[in-house]
């Protein structure tokens, strides 16, 4: 399937561009994964105090993207947070070529062996072995801790920035529905049996059991002890917002929501299990 039967055909037109916060811009729009389900999209865009900008998870380029990002800043680093989201890449490489590219292990394999996305040099890549090792460059080091979650079965890249405390991520926590990310296409976010079911599932409402059971049985499955250590490590970090890619951008108590879609890798599956079904009056 290609990007444009993912996002709209016009980008301009739905995107939405809103600061966040000082220092912070997102874009989000419209996608469908696998061309069905609503999930939205969302390009996280953060200005480092040397005047840098770090583009996260790019979407579409647009005019008026075009126009935002000149406003803010010159492109330094440009950064593929996961195996998948990288579909724009190119594009932005193309526009930003003094960028440098950073990824997770295995996309660039990914990328040259398709013909229309080989080509593109990666400045940095994560790999399992370095990942407490890795380091990106003194601005950037200073205002971002990092985590490789080796262990999800996309090779997640999660980022805080701690000036703002706001957490950056991919497909680590989904915050379903995409609300803000459909609001100007004319279509509910909600609608469509494939869109209400896995909204079901990718939510962060109540005690978020069936993203947990997502993470423990799927995206974790291969390597639950490695993958708790990376979420230990990352609720180490002091933050509050969540800035996803797909769905809600969490404003505040972004720690207890990542804690409690955890629990089972964090305090373990059993004994979450039974505080929850406790909280909930079932015994």
């Amino acid at each position: 399937m290609s990007v444009q039967q993912l996002f709209p055909t016009d980008p301009s037109a739905a995107m939405v561009i809103r600061e966040v916060v000082p220092g912070i811009t997102t874009l989000s729009l419209p996608f469908k994964l696998a061309g069905r389900v609503k999930t939205g999209a969302r390009t996280t865009i953060v200005r480092l105090q040397t005047g840098s900008l770090a583009i996260f998870s790019p979407v579409p380029i647009t005019p008026d993207v075009r126009a935002k990002v000149s406003s803010l800043g010159a492109v330094r680093y440009i950064i593929a947070p996961n195996r998948e989201h990288h579909l724009n890449l190119t594009a932005w490489a193309q526009e930003y070529p003094s960028a440098e590219i950073i990824g997770p292990e295995g996309l660039p394999e990914k990328r040259e062996s398709n013909p229309a996305t080989k080509g593109l040099t990666f400045s940095h890549v994560f790999t399992t072995a370095e990942k407490h090792s890795m380091t990106i460059s003194a601005e950037f080091d200073a205002e971002f801790a990092y985590e490789y979650v080796h262990s999800h079965r996309n090779g997640e890249l999660v980022f805080l920035h701690k000036p703002t405390r706001t957490l950056i991520q991919a497909d680590l926590l989904y915050n379903l529905p995409a609300t803000e990310q459909f609001s100007k296409s004319g279509e509910d976010a909600t609608s469509g049996f494939l869109t209400m079911t896995v909204g079901g599932i990718l939510n962060t409402k109540m005690d978020s059991a069936w993203q947990k059971r997502t993470l423990w049985y799927g995206a974790a499955a291969k390597d639950r002890a490695g993958f708790t250590e990376s979420i230990k490590r990352i609720q180490e970090w002091d933050y509050d917002r969540i800035i996803p890619c797909h769905g809600d951008v969490i404003e505040t108590g972004g720690k207890d929501v990542l804690h409690r879609v955890m629990d089972w890798f964090l305090v373990g599956k059993n004994l979450a299990s039974r505080y929850n079904a406790r909280e909930a009056g079932q015994f």
